[in-house]
């Protein structure tokens, strides 16, 4: 499917409200386990999130309308959720994710964007040139991504205690991100 802007803020608007639905209240054993070593939890995952809306998709956005390619983006910080997520509950990180998303979609909707716009090409420092359309059709899929992120890490936590049914379970078989996969999500 081609992008189309209106169809990325339709899956966009709604992150907020399924993360809270799905998140809100459960117990501690959910939110503050992960995978293994090295992995996130789903509190670091919403602090992730969080941290995209502050320094990613809309900064990257208006570099590429304000400066083209005359400026590559910063390297995403993987673990700068850290200081997003300091000293909060998971409450207020939702509530804080709500915010930010909704001030970032009124923002876009402001930019009143047409194709022109959206072919325009910015420096991505992995990548090299990118366009604003691209950009923008991976944010909502980077939404999805971390939905089906949090489905497996909690999942896992289960792992042993479905027993032979595991075996049925697509969810519990995913392996995530692979080692390549995380290696390069730190220069995105």
């Amino acid at each position: 499917m081609k992008h189309n802007l209106e169809n990325s803020i339709a899956v966009l608007e709604r992150t907020p409200a399924v993360l809270d639905a799905m998140l809100r209240g459960l117990p501690e054993a959910w939110t503050m386990a992960n995978e293994g070593e090295g992995t996130f939890t789903v509190f670091d995952v919403i602090g992730h999130l969080i941290h995209g809306e502050r320094v990613d998709w809309m900064g990257r956005a208006k570099m590429i309308l304000e400066h083209g390619e005359g400026r590559t983006f910063e390297r995403f910080d993987r673990w700068g959720h850290q200081r997003e997520c300091e000293g909060k509950t998971l409450e207020e990180l939702l509530e804080e994710f709500a915010r930010l998303r909704r001030k970032n979609l009124d923002d876009l909707r402001a930019w009143s964007l047409g194709e022109s716009e959206l072919e325009k090409c910015g420096t991505h420092p992995g990548f090299g040139r990118v366009t604003l359309s691209q950009l923008l059709a991976t944010w909502p899929a980077h939404d999805m991504t971390h939905l089906h992120q949090i489905s497996r890490i909690m999942a896992h936590q289960y792992r042993e205690a479905v027993g032979p049914w595991r075996e049925y379970l697509g969810v519990m078989k995913c392996g995530g991100h692979s080692g390549a996969a995380v290696e390069k999500s730190a220069s995105k």
